[in-house]
């Protein structure tokens, strides 16, 4: 992707996350990026903050990926961020199946849930800004007859996110209410985000 570059920073931003959406958000809002992998063991670090409160989960998910990142890109400006998403403090993750998929929207369907979005920055190897937003959803009582036009119309792309559902898409048609900003929604708190890097004479 190119970017505008509206960054002042020496070199581009490091983003610690495989989101293509999240690097394009990015790259979108004028930042040059580059991406590293890292080796987070997420569901071992959920399970390991047992009922720590879904936000919180996010978050540490968020230092733990800017930390791995820090050490695979020393000097440099680094990006964590992850999402949950919670139905009370239940949490769930991407299905692996398409049956999984339904199965998770039927639970969904009907009631509101939770969208965490988490943001976290390491420079020097010391975190620089962290920040957690959150976004709230309410599905439509969802039939099977809509659960199975949409599951048609998704495809494998229920696979891809946390809720088996894309709201820039034809998930859209799932939902009632929506309150949060998109970015928030799309897992990265852009809007917390961006006022960091300002306040830091990176961006205008």
């Amino acid at each position: 992707m190119e970017s505008k570059t509206l960054w002042r920073g020496e070199q581009p931003l490091v983003l610690a996350s495989k989101s293509a959406t999240r690097l394009s958000l990015l790259v979108h809002a004028g930042m040059p990026v580059e991406t590293v992998s890292t080796d987070v063991n997420e569901r071992g670090l959920q399970a390991e903050a047992g009922d720590l409160d879904p936000s919180r989960i996010a978050l540490m998910l968020a230092r733990a990926k800017a930390a791995a990142g820090a050490v695979a890109a020393p000097g440099r400006i680094v990006l964590g961020a992850d999402q949950t998403l919670a139905l009370g403090t239940e949490i769930f993750h991407k299905p692996r199946t398409v049956e999984a998929a339904r199965a998770q929207l039927e639970t969904l369907s009907g009631k509101t849930h939770a969208l965490h979005s988490a943001a976290t920055v390491v420079m020097d190897g010391e975190i620089a800004f962290e920040t957690v937003a959150s976004a709230y959803l309410t599905m439509r009582p969802l039939t099977q007859d809509i659960l199975d036009t949409y599951l048609g119309a998704a495809g494998q792309r229920v696979l891809t996110s946390v809720g088996a559902y894309q709201l820039e898409s034809v998930g859209v048609h799932l939902f009632s209410k929506v309150e949060g900003d998109h970015f928030t929604i799309l897992g990265l708190p852009l809007l917390q985000l961006l006022p960091f890097f300002r306040d830091q004479g990176m961006l205008p």
